[in-house]
C-alpha cells in the first residue's frame, strides 16, 4: 500500500505542529437510550485536529465514527445523549443550544455526506442551492451570491460552471453531485470540514478524483478535514492522521505513516488484510474478519474485539487502556504485533 501522497502531505504541513489546535475532542461519549436499553455508540473519544490537517476516522459500520463527528453538528437524534468536551478554536460545542450551534454548522464547520442525490432538492436548479446556501451565512446580495457560486463550481473543477448553474441534480453525474456539496459546504469558506463517507458510492476513479479535490482544497484554504470512511487504504493515501476505532472507542492512533509501517492492534491489521489488492490472484478469496461486531448494548468484558481476534487470551478479559505507548502511537492492546511480526506477515 502507498502512504507517498499522505508522508507528502504530512512533510508539507510539519510546521502545523506548533499551531494551535482547532478542534480538541476529549473524552466524547455518546449513548442513545430507549425503552430502558442503553446503547454506548462513541465511548470516550480524544484527539486533536490543527488547521491544515486531515485527520481520517476509520472502522467498520456502526464503529461509531459517523455518530461521533454528527454530535459535533447536533444532528444526532432526540435519544442521543453526548458528554465529554468538543472546543472548537476554545469554544464548547457539546451542551450547546441548538439556536447557537446553528451559526457554526455550515459556516464555520460544514458536512459532506455520503449520498449528494439525498442531500441535493431535486425541484431546485443546482446554482440556487448553492447561493442559498451562501446568503444563509453572509451578508451579500443575490448577484454577488450567484457570482460566488460559479466560482466555487470552478474551484471544485465542474466543467462549465455557468452551464452547471442552470442544470438541476438529475442532469449531473454521481461524481458531478459531490463536486456539487462540496461547493455548497466551501460557501462560507469553513474552517472544518467533514466529509462522511462522501466517496463510498462513487466508482473507484472519480472516488480518486474526489479525494484529490479535497486535499487540494485543504492545503489551499489551509482547512482542517476531518474523513470518516470504513477504508484503511483511503486513509493511507490522503490522510496524515488515523483513527482506527472498533465498537464505539479508539483502538489505534498515529501518524498515518507511523501507523501504517507500525501497526500494533490486531483490528487494524485485519481490516488492511481485508483491502483488495491488484497482485492478489484471481481464485484467492479476500480475506474477512470473522464474527461480527459486537452488541453496543452488550459489549464482552474486556477488549471488545478478543471473540474474533486471534491473538486474545486470558488476559484480554480485561479491558486495555487506551495509551500513549510509543511517541505519537497509541493503541489498547495487551498483545499488540512488533516490527519484527509486521515485516514477516
Amino acid at each position: 500500500m502507498s502512504i507517498d501522497r499522505a508522508t507528502r502531505t504530512q512533510e508539507s504541513t510539519s510546521e502545523s505542529s506548533e499551531t494551535a489546535p482547532l478542534l480538541e475532542v476529549s473524552d466524547l461519549r455518546v449513548r442513545f437510550s430507549r425503552r430502558g436499553r442503553h446503547v454506548h455508540a462513541v465511548n470516550g473519544l480524544s484527539y486533536r485536529l490543527r488547521p491544515g490537517r486531515m485527520l481520517a476516522i476509520v472502522g467498520e459500520s456502526g464503529s461509531g465514527k459517523s455518530v461521533s463527528v454528527r454530535s459535533l453538528m447536533g444532528l444526532l437524534p432526540p435519544t442521543a445523549q453526548v458528554s465529554g468536551s468538543a472546543r472548537f478554536d476554545g469554544v464548547e460545542l457539546v451542551g450547546m443550544p441548538d439556536k447557537q450551534l446553528r451559526r457554526y454548522r455550515g459556516a464555520d464547520i460544514a458536512m459532506v455526506f455520503q449520498d449528494p442525490a439525498r442531500s441535493l432538492n431535486p425541484t431546485m436548479r443546482v446554482g440556487n442551492q448553492i447561493t442559498e446556501a451562501i446568503r444563509a451565512h453572509s451578508d451579500v446580495d443575490r448577484a454577488r451570491a450567484r457570482e460566488r457560486a460559479v466560482e466555487l463550481l470552478r474551484l471544485v473543477r465542474l466543467a462549465a460552471p455557468e452551464q452547471r448553474f442552470h442544470e438541476y441534480p438529475h442532469q449531473l453525474s454521481g461524481g458531478m453531485r459531490q463536486r456539487v456539496m462540496i461547493a455548497i459546504a466551501l460557501g462560507a469558506e469553513p474552517r472544518l470540514l467533514i466529509a462522511d463517507e462522501a466517496t463510498t458510492s462513487l466508482d473507484v476513479t472519480t472516488q480518486a478524483q474526489i479525494m484529490e479535490l479535497l486535499l487540494d482544497l485543504q492545503e489551499r484554504l489551509n482547512m482542517a478535514v476531518i474523513l470518516i470512511s470504513h477504508d484503511l487504504g483511503l486513509a493511507a493515501s490522503y490522510a496524515q492522521d488515523v483513527i482506527v476505532m472498533y465498537a464505539g472507542r479508539a483502538v489505534e492512533r498515529a501518524a498515518t505513516a507511523d501507523l501504517f509501517e507500525h501497526v500494533r492492534m490486531p483490528y487494524t491489521r485485519a481490516l488492511l488484510g481485508a483491502i483488495p489488492v491488484l497482485e492478489r490472484q484471481a481464485h484467492t478469496l479476500l480475506p474477512v474478519i470473522p464474527g461480527q461486531p459486537p452488541d453496543l448494548g452488550a459489549l464482552p468484558q474486556g477488549c471488545p474485539f478478543r471473540p474474533r481476534c486471534s491473538e486474545a487470551t486470558e488476559r484480554c478479559s480485561e479491558e486495555p487502556p487506551f495509551a500513549e505507548h510509543e511517541p505519537g502511537h497509541w493503541w489498547a492492546c495487551w498483545h499488540p504485533a512488533t516490527d519484527q511480526e509486521e515485516a514477516s506477515a
